[in-house]
């Protein structure tokens, strides 16, 4: 990705590489346009910070989800939060699975760039304080998913309109 022109104060930067070549130039502009918007509504009046996003497969996203977690399995997404507190400036780097995302577009009826976007907001929220792991906080979480990918105009993605009630 060519070097960003400077931002203005407060604003994120974003950095989405795909080593691999996993979606289409199409795929990643979009997921670069849309991520930016994405993370500037979640932050626009934050101390900014900069998020780097690096599509991958399963068989990375494994290895790195059993040498982080512990876990063998593959997943949508791991964050790793270099500023540890909500209200630094955001230091993230996300590891967006784009076989799992295939997947799950696939089962939703769903954009895959649709789907990593998703992921990418999901991740940054982690750093910003929000937590998934019981119903209140899972709720809390995909209700601002949600409001962030509708500012940006596509809309939910977890649960899309019709699809019946989100945890």
């Amino acid at each position: 990705q060519p070097p960003s022109p400077p931002r203005p104060a407060g604003a994120v930067r974003l950095c989405v590489s795909d080593p691999a070549r996993r979606l289409s130039a199409a795929q990643l502009a979009f997921l670069r346009d849309a991520g930016a918007r994405a993370l500037e509504a979640l932050r626009p009046a934050g101390p900014g910070g900069e998020v780097r996003a690096r599509i991958i497969g399963d068989r990375e996203m494994a290895d790195l989800h059993a040498r982080t977690l512990g876990d063998p399995a593959t997943t949508d997404v791991l964050t790793f939060d270099l500023a540890g507190e909500p209200s630094a400036p955001l230091d993230v780097d996300l590891a967006l699975c784009a076989d799992e995302a295939r997947r799950q577009a696939s089962a939703r009826g769903g954009a895959v760039e649709h789907e990593l976007l998703l992921y990418l907001v999901h991740g940054a929220l982690h750093c910003m304080g929000f937590d998934d792991r019981d119903d209140a906080g899972a709720r809390a979480m995909h209700q601002k998913e949600d409001e962030v990918l509708r500012a940006v105009g596509v809309g939910p993605v977890f649960a899309p309109p019709g699809a019946g009630a989100r945890p």
